[in-house]
């Protein structure tokens, strides 16, 4: 089975994704992204060529965990309301 070398893990309780870069068999963390900038900036930080395109584009490179592509934002809790 082929896994993405970036992955966007699921949306955090609190907002915001983790992501990591899978290289040589491991997971490197390369931080808590709360938009597409915040991926593209990372992975730039990462040295992977052309960051705009990967996360725009390639599925075969990005991996988006258990929610949509793109977002970022919890879902509101229905016991948050007092």
């Amino acid at each position: 089975m082929h896994r993405a070398p970036i992955l966007v893990h699921p949306i955090a309780p609190a907002g915001g994704r983790r992501v990591s870069l899978r290289a040589q068999g491991q997971d490197t963390v390369l931080g808590l992204a709360r938009s597409d900038a915040d991926v593209i900036e990372f992975l730039r930080r990462a040295g992977v060529p052309d960051p705009d395109d990967v996360v725009l584009g390639d599925s075969r490179l990005v991996e988006w965990q258990n929610d949509e592509p793109h977002a970022y934002e919890a879902e509101p809790s229905d016991t948050d309301i007092p």
